[in-house]
């Protein structure tokens, strides 16, 4: 594999990074007779001259390269030049004294990685944001823990997301060519879901539970270094997407949120979206989507990414790059598009500092928002 060039930053900040483990006090549902651990990376804006000298992280642990070659057949390969594996933010970097940012969570998607998107992350925390991405165990491609244990991938999830398989890829092909309003989509979608997922409908739930879990301890450990006050922001990509949306429709901590390409598994039955909201698509997943614009009482932002693929919205733009995977979407204009809408979304509706994110269309993104089709 030929070597990243990974994305540099554009704030102000540098970045630091550190990572906590929550043991939560409820079972693991896929492994019984065991306790759910949520293991989380925090990325943070320290000062520049602050981090002169130091050595930046590691992008990738021995145990994520392997999660990684397990879960895309491909994983980058720093042997020759192990200096490439440096990932831009400093481990423990000194936090800047008396200062609070706003909060966003990140969500991986399923057979993706806590820093499965590292470098949205750390473009976020250079502009004044912490982050913090929260990994989901035995649905990543390797979940590591601050005692050094590890968890991969359990790959009996593969056989369990559509049931009976056959059937239920069939319909969500058959479903991504469809057409119709939105909500006749949304419609479609929950019948697809409701007769072949049950699986992923389940899991949606522990999703929402593992982000509460890492916020809880948060509040409780970092209130020096967050401003609470202004709420929390939300993100992920795929299942991690979903993930964001459900938050923000039932927790009142998540004052706006952004999906990535992810389609809404669950029952959002009794489900309004009441927070201003960001729908990020490419052309495999336009029409599966469309839940995130029907029952809102907000504005809905859809931004759509042109020669894009589902696996691409992540550090696997970089990392893989093969087009059939990723997209034929250059990898610096999809990562320049993708920071600019977070930045945008989140500097309005999180850091007040203006009344709407502004994103013109350009070659890259076609935006359109969907004003409220529902009163408080």
């Amino acid at each position: 594999m030929k070597e990243i060039n990974m994305p540099k930053p554009t704030g102000e900040y540098a970045v630091g990074t550190f990572t906590y483990t929550v043991k939560d006090d409820r079972e693991e549902v896929m492994a019984p007779g065991t306790m759910r651990s949520v293991a989380s990376r925090v990325y943070y804006p320290v000062s520049k001259k602050s981090v002169e000298g130091l050595q930046r992280a590691a992008a990738l642990s021995e145990n994520m390269i392997k999660g990684f070659k397990n879960a895309y057949k491909v994983a980058p390969n720093f042997k020759k030049n192990p200096e490439m594996n440096r990932s831009e933010c400093y481990t423990d970097a000194p936090r800047i004294p008396g200062e609070k940012f706003p909060l966003i969570m990140f969500n991986h998607g399923f057979n993706s990685y806590r820093e499965g998107n590292s470098f949205l992350c750390i473009d976020l925390a250079s502009h004044g944001y912490v982050v913090i991405s929260v990994a989901h165990s035995m649905e990543g491609v390797c979940t590591e823990f601050d005692d050094g244990s590890a968890i991969f991938f359990d790959k009996s999830i593969t056989k369990k997301q559509y049931q009976p398989m056959l059937g239920g890829v069939v319909a969500m092909l058959k479903l991504m060519k469809a057409r119709g309003t939105d909500e006749e989509l949304a419609e479609k979608f929950d019948e697809v879901q409701n007769k072949y997922c049950k699986f992923l409908m389940s899991r949606l739930p522990e999703w929402v539970k593992d982000n509460e879990a890492s916020l809880e301890y948060a509040k409780k450990n970092f209130s020096d270094m967050i401003d609470f006050d202004k709420g929390v922001g939300v993100s992920g990509h795929s299942m991690g997407g979903d993930a964001a949306y459900a938050l923000c429709a039932r927790n009142d901590d998540f004052v706006c949120g952004i999906n990535l390409d992810g389609a809404c598994f669950g029952d959002y039955t009794n489900d309004v979206q009441r927070k201003p909201f960001m729908q990020i698509s490419c052309a495999d997943n336009e029409y599966v989507v469309t839940r995130v614009y029907t029952r809102h009482t907000k504005p809905i932002y859809k931004v759509f990414f042109r020669d894009m693929k589902h696996i691409g919205f992540a550090d696997t733009k970089y990392m893989i790059p093969l087009k059939s995977m990723v997209g034929k979407l250059d990898a610096d204009a999809f990562h320049e598009n993708l920071c600019k809408c977070h930045l945008e979304f989140f500097d309005a509706y999180l850091k007040g500092l203006k009344d709407k994110p502004i994103i013109k269309n350009n070659d890259v993104v076609t935006v359109t928002v969907k004003e409220p089709d529902m009163t408080e």
